[in-house]
């Protein structure tokens, strides 16, 4: 199997997973809605406006706009990495990890609030293809339900305002999409971060040189 063929299999595989487990979460829970699997792991249906993990930067339009830039940028240095074909495959599925979560997450943003009414704390979500959505395009919600609160405790009632409070050690809750960045990322960092910055260079040569020269200017 070449790399390019690879590459769209995690790309279509990922995407497909996380919209079908998305949409199963929106039109069958009530917002808040969980589902115990394990003391470890529940299914907890919650939207954000933001980026991974709930994150908030300048706006709903200026998020969209820019995870629609980045999964270009993304998808073209992915295309020259293919062309360039002396790159190992393991690096290859990295970013394409990284491009399928971030097209699963914008697919939220542009669609979702055209196509599904709005989820409540008392009511699910409709498939909507009549105009009858809860938001406009670009402003739609990212979906998320992975949660993990792997252990946790109740702080002393003697602790000034944390008193009897209950702390969980993992809190965020994300998706699929979240997940394949965090994976690819963690990946490029452990593994091949010498041919990350290589490819970034040959992809991007004079923009890269630029950004060198920069960052060395300040630090010296």
């Amino acid at each position: 199997m070449t790399q390019r063929k690879i590459a769209l299999f995690f790309i279509f595989l990922l995407l497909i997973v996380d919209q079908v487990l998305k949409i199963w979460i929106k039109t069958h829970f009530t917002l808040g809605e969980s589902l115990v699997i394990y003391p470890w792991f529940r299914i907890l249906f919650v939207e954000n406006n933001g980026m991974a993990f709930g994150i908030e930067i300048l706006g709903k339009l200026f998020l969209s706009v820019f995870r629609i830039v980045a999964i270009g940028v993304i998808a073209y240095y992915l295309c020259k990495l293919i062309r360039a074909a002396r790159y190992k495959t393991g690096f290859i599925i990295c970013i394409s990890l990284i491009l399928a979560g971030a097209i699963g997450n914008i697919i939220d943003s542009l669609f979702y609030g055209l196509i599904f009414t709005e989820s409540t704390y008392r009511s699910v979500a409709v498939l909507t293809l009549s105009g009858g959505g809860y938001a406009p395009f670009l402003f739609g919600k990212v979906v998320d339900m992975l949660y993990f609160p792997l252990f946790g405790f109740y702080w002393p009632q003697w602790m000034p305002f944390l008193g009897g409070e209950y702390f969980e050690f993992f809190r965020p809750i994300f998706n699929i999409s979240d997940s394949a960045i965090s994976v690819g990322v963690i990946l490029l960092i452990l593994f091949y971060r010498r041919t990350f910055s290589k490819s970034l260079s040959a992809v991007f040569p004079k923009r890269w040189r630029k950004n060198n020269k920069r960052c060395s200017r300040r630090h010296t």
